[in-house]
């Protein structure tokens, strides 16, 4: 055919992989397969004297983890018989072309690497992050009369795990399988002279879980609670007022601050604890039967207290409500071998140690990396691993506490009861969720326990009740009251607050206490993300001043589209004179990803345009405004208190 060119205008040339009207290269296909012969190589200790083969195929469907062909299909139709489903080795992916792996063979990359540790870090930033590195490559038992085929659990729990076990088969060689996790924790019957005392497991932890040594969790009652966001909104946020009044003197002047956050220890809920009982077949009359704990060592159960053996008197129920985490971490290998030990279906014990062996870490890193995961799911998973409990409390890992941002002046903040006034601090509460295996969302456990609670009391208000007839309590305990945000606010000088979602609500404490001196006008001004603000804007009308003379709402999906960072690009001027101000603050509180990196980029952009320096100047420059304590941005309060993860 025939092409038409214009004035100045060459046509692209018709080629195998470009067209005049789609001028980008595709890539190319039906290449042979080319190898690299081997070259000689001397042997020395980061080099391995085996041959280097690199292997180009723009399509190629082979996985990653190396697998053998084994005729299976007899075997296959016979199962198709019986409705049991067998592996079939699923093809990968077909990967871009602008990352297309050098070699998806274990070996291989590990000529490439050497034996050295540090060489792993020359493919940090082009990892795929599958632990090929780790991999090692599936073969046949040599003692083996054939290949016998994994039957894969036929229930929806393990689909939803989405494993690729390649050509894993139970007579498959695996090697570097983790040891079998020592048991750590034992539950013996109470002796005749033990004393028992009332369990309070639906209320308040027991007294041993101390997250804040040396003191005890507070019993805080909820004075009231309700709900900020509109109906319809994608993310549900609570408002909570927790009577404070009787909380006990700590050590120096301890006390509640603007700006700080308060620890909530929140339990698992009862549904949750009791489908792990149900699952490990722990019979009823035993699951609050008072029992003699002792372990070897550690912290667990109390969270933060010394590490050293004891001996305590506890429930089962108590320790899977209040101590044990069973959600909110991705699945460890240690659990994978335990669970392998007690699995009684043969298929069932040979996915469980592929996944804790050197073949399967491909497989576990995507399950890591994948769709959020809990033990009763991997439980439903595998429905043959029964394991003690006291064996699997001892490599599940211990529930934390959860922090929260105060969001008012706790100095000022009193209410009326009769005559006497009480002590209250607020805070709000977004509930976190992610997808449950089972089709619904699945709560994170202080939100999910949060918003229980917010429920019971919004229902018996709605009744014409006053809620504090129930009682509801909320464990918690003083925070680290010297987080960036409490020890950066000060009573004077301008700043801007940029808060998203619930990141803006301690900030409502700083206006508070700005206003008991009156030090509000044209020094402080208030950028508040959010999606709609028919939906989404919390504390609207609750700051105690006119907010449109200072406060920005920016809407993602009303209005015009726009995020905090592009507000911030608007009032460069402004932001350009509060970095250089005396006593001039930028408070950032939000997600890091996303709106953290996207206000600091903004922040560099106004840097560079009105100190006329460059990227690395202006970096530099926001660095030490960091340091001085004039720019301090943290990733809503994870980033306040939490020295490790535990979403």
């Amino acid at each position: 055919m025939a092409h038409l060119h214009t004035k100045g205008h060459a046509c692209c040339p018709e080629t195998a992989t470009s067209h005049p009207h789609d001028p980008i290269p595709a890539e190319p296909k039906n290449i042979s397969h080319v190898e690299v012969p081997p070259i000689a190589t001397e042997q020395t200790p980061n080099s391995s004297a085996s041959s280097l083969r690199y292997t180009f195929s723009s399509n190629s469907d082979s996985p990653l983890t190396p697998a053998t062909e084994p005729q299976v299909d007899d075997l296959l139709e016979e199962l198709k018989d019986v409705g049991i489903v067998a592996i079939d080795p699923a093809p990968a992916r077909e990967p871009r072309t602008s990352s297309q792996p050098v070699s998806s063979d274990p070996k291989t990359i590990k000529t490439i690497l050497g034996e050295a540790r540090e060489n792993t870090g020359l493919i940090d930033r082009v990892c795929c992050g599958k632990g090929c590195c780790k991999l090692e490559a599936l073969e046949l038992d040599p003692d083996s009369k054939g290949h016998l085929p994994v039957v894969v659990p036929d229930n929806d729990a393990f689909r939803a795990l989405q494993l690729k076990l390649g050509a894993l088969s139970l007579d498959s060689k695996l090697t570097k399988t983790l040891d079998l996790p020592d048991q750590n924790v034992l539950l013996l019957p109470l002796s005749d002279t033990t004393t028992t005392s009332q369990s309070t497991v639906q209320k308040h932890p027991p007294r041993f879980v101390t997250p804040h040594p040396p003191y005890e969790v507070f019993s805080s009652k909820v004075h009231h609670a309700r709900e900020l966001t509109k109906p319809g909104a994608e993310k549900r946020t609570y408002h909570f007022d927790l009577d404070v009044t009787d909380y006990p003197e700590e050590s120096g002047t301890v006390d509640f601050v603007v700006g700080g956050a308060i620890g909530v220890c929140a339990p698992n809920s009862d549904e949750v604890v009791d489908e792990l009982f149900d699952l490990l077949g722990v019979l009823n009359f035993v699951r609050d039967k008072p029992v003699t704990l002792k372990t070897n060592g550690g912290r667990w159960p109390t969270i933060w207290g010394d590490e050293m053996p004891r001996k305590l008197t506890t429930t089962r129920r108590e320790l899977l409500t209040w101590c044990s985490d069973l959600q909110s971490y991705p699945p460890t290998k240690p659990l994978f071998r335990l669970l392998a030990e007690y699995a009684t279906a043969p298929n069932e014990n040979k996915i469980l140690l592929y996944l804790s062996s050197a073949q399967g870490q491909s497989a576990f890193c995507d399950l890591r990396a994948g769709p959020h995961l809990t033990i009763t799911q991997i439980l439903h998973a595998f429905p043959s691993a029964k394991p003690p409990l006291s064996h699997l409390i001892s490599v599940l890992s211990t529930l934390m506490p959860r922090f929260y941002s105060l969001s008012q002046d706790p100095m000022v903040s009193y209410r009326k009861d009769g005559t006497q006034s009480r002590r209250i601090i607020e805070m709000a509460v977004t509930v976190h969720e992610t997808p449950n295996w089972r089709g619904g969302p699945r709560k994170g456990v202080g939100s999910g326990f949060l918003e229980r609670t917010a429920h019971k009391v919004i229902a018996t208000t709605e009744q014409g009740t006053d809620p504090l007839t129930l009682d509801l309590r909320v464990p918690i305990f003083r925070g680290l009251m010297a987080n960036p945000l409490a020890r950066e606010f000060c009573m004077d000088g301008p700043m801007m607050l940029v808060g998203s979602g619930v990141g803006i609500a301690p900030f409502r404490g700083f206006v508070h206490r700005r206003l008991m001196s009156r030090n509000l006008t044209n020094k402080v001004w208030i950028v508040q993300g959010i999606r709609d603000s028919l939906l989404d804007e919390i504390y609207s009308g609750d700051w105690g001043v006119q907010e449109d003379r200072i406060k920005t709402i920016v809407q993602s999906r009303g209005g015009k589209h726009e995020y905090v960072q592009d507000a911030v690009r608007h009032q460069a001027d402004l932001v350009w004179f509060l970095l250089n101000a005396l006593d001039g603050r930028i408070f950032v509180c939000g997600s890091a990803k996303g709106m953290g990196e996207g206000v600091e980029r903004a922040v560099l952009d106004v840097v560079i345009g009105k100190g006329n320096l460059n990227s690395d100047e202006a970096e530099l420059f926001l660095e030490v405004k960091k340091k001085e304590g004039v720019y301090i941005a943290v990733n809503r309060v994870f980033d306040l208190l939490c020295p490790t993860q535990y979403k």
